[in-house]
């Protein structure tokens, strides 16, 4: 019961171009909580992955609308958090959360 709720915070990892271009700088992005604060998920980083985290940034982006086929369509916004780890370390996102 205890480890469930270290998983409330981080919702998912976010694999894009430019967060596998981080890794290589050992930077991990996850989409968190917009409740989410940067004490709450070094915590529960550190517990889960059993590494050291340096340093965290977090980034909300907004509600936004855009065009598709001559329709607007509303998408919703999200927080991200990017997390710098100590060198050396490295979190495997391609196992289970």
């Amino acid at each position: 019961m205890e480890k469930l709720h270290l998983y409330d915070k981080i919702l998912s990892p976010l694999v894009t171009e430019k967060s596998t271009n981080l890794s290589e700088q050992n930077k991990v992005v996850f989409k968190v909580l917009s409740t989410a604060n940067k004490k709450s998920l070094k915590k529960n980083i550190e517990k889960i992955f059993k590494v050291n985290v340096i340093k965290i940034n977090i980034i909300n982006k907004q509600n936004r609308t855009k065009l598709t086929r001559g329709r607007k369509i509303k998408v919703s916004g999200f927080k991200k958090a990017i997390i710098t780890l100590k060198k050396g370390q490295s979190i495997d996102l391609t196992t289970g959360v």
